[in-house]
């Protein structure tokens, strides 16, 4: 079955049975999980980082960026996530799914994982984190100490 909206739904760990229709958030892991909103029933993985998906709620929905290409799934699903709302985007040809993950795959290797992994109380000891990459952690981690 179809699914048209997520409902978003915050949580510490995903459960092991996901629920269609409801974008599970794990702050403390930032990533996302929803099942594939074509109705295939796979589940589809969104880390949240630069490189990745970047999550905006609303307060009462959320939207991704950028879209969800299921590439690697039988269905290879295209859709956007927003406001809640899924809007179909078009198929991919093969040729554009392989640029597609070339980009993401560079996007990915500018941007070294490993900071994510470092200690939020660590990070302003790091002399090697370039000096973008440091202010954008430090305004995240402000913006987690208000939210607390």
């Amino acid at each position: 079955m179809t699914v048209h909206h997520l409902e978003p739904s915050f949580v510490e760990t995903f459960p092991t049975t996901l629920r269609p229709g409801v974008l599970y958030v794990s702050i403390e892991f930032t990533t996302c999980a929803h099942l594939c909103a074509c109705g295939c029933g796979e589940e589809v993985i969104t880390p949240l980082s630069p490189p990745h998906w970047s999550l905006t709620y609303n307060g009462r929905d959320v939207s991704l960026h950028p879209s969800v290409g299921n590439w690697a799934l039988p269905c290879k699903s295209h859709y956007i996530v927003d406001r809640g709302r899924i809007r179909w985007s078009y198929q991919f040809t093969d040729e554009q799914i392989a640029a597609n993950r070339t980009r993401d795959r560079r996007a990915i290797d500018r941007y070294d994982v490993n900071e994510v992994l470092l200690d939020m109380n660590e990070l302003e000891t790091v002399t090697e984190v370039p000096a973008n990459r440091r202010r954008f952690w430090t305004r995240f981690r402000r913006l987690l100490r208000r939210s607390n």
